[in-house]
């Protein structure tokens, strides 16, 4: 039973946060403020927020997604590449080598065009 009394108190102390929260949230808005439109930098939307995108920022994003993956993976590279020596610098010199090939290929469909 005592593994169980740790995680009913865990939720227990989950909830009083989330309800904290909701609380304070409650008390520090401004009064008379609409609170049903969503909050742009203080400025009234111009679109609704699930307004529809053009197709060029999907593959637009596919760029982002492989450049966040190239880090993904240097951090980790950075850290164990004095230890592994040359062939972790070949190995990445190869996969970066396919990240230009991604990226050769998205600017040839014309991915990176902004217009």
């Amino acid at each position: 039973m005592q593994p169980y009394a740790v995680v009913v108190a865990y939720l227990g102390l989950l909830g009083v946060l989330v309800v904290a929260g909701y609380a304070f949230s409650a008390a520090a808005g401004l009064p008379g403020a609409d609170r049903s439109l969503p909050f742009l930098s203080g400025g009234v939307p111009r679109e609704h927020a699930v307004s529809r995108y053009h197709a060029r920022w999907y593959a637009l994003t596919m760029v982002f997604l492989a450049f966040d993956m190239e880090m993904v993976f240097m951090y980790p590279w950075a850290v164990v590449v004095s230890a592994v020596g040359v062939t972790a610098v070949v190995e990445m010199f190869i996969f970066l080598g396919l990240i230009l090939v991604g990226v050769l290929y998205a600017w040839r469909e014309g991915a990176l065009r902004w217009a």
